[in-house]
């Protein structure tokens, strides 16, 4: 977590008891986990988002790959190739 071991969280929030009073800390450990909790939040709608729209991507590759080929002329009834157009 961010290279922040046991002993040094203890001494921060010793700081921050010290600094802030026994009365407003949990106030601030409240007003910070909303924070965080509205962060994550965001966090995943984006993400969601993100790969939502990767997905339409990909759909959209995968069906403009996937049309049927154009049909190819079949072949006349005598087996021989058909007769050219007269020009008009």
């Amino acid at each position: 977590m961010f290279g922040i071991g046991m002993p040094e969280l203890i001494v921060i929030l010793v700081v921050a008891l010290v600094v802030l009073g026994p009365n407003r800390l949990p106030e601030l450990a409240r007003t910070l986990g909303k924070a965080m909790a509205e962060f994550r939040r965001q966090s995943t709608d984006i993400m969601d988002e993100f790969q939502n729209q990767v997905r339409l991507e990909e759909d959209t590759t995968r069906r403009a790959k996937a049309k049927p080929p154009t049909p190819t002329p079949t072949p006349t009834a005598s087996g021989g190739t058909p007769p050219p157009s007269s020009p008009a």
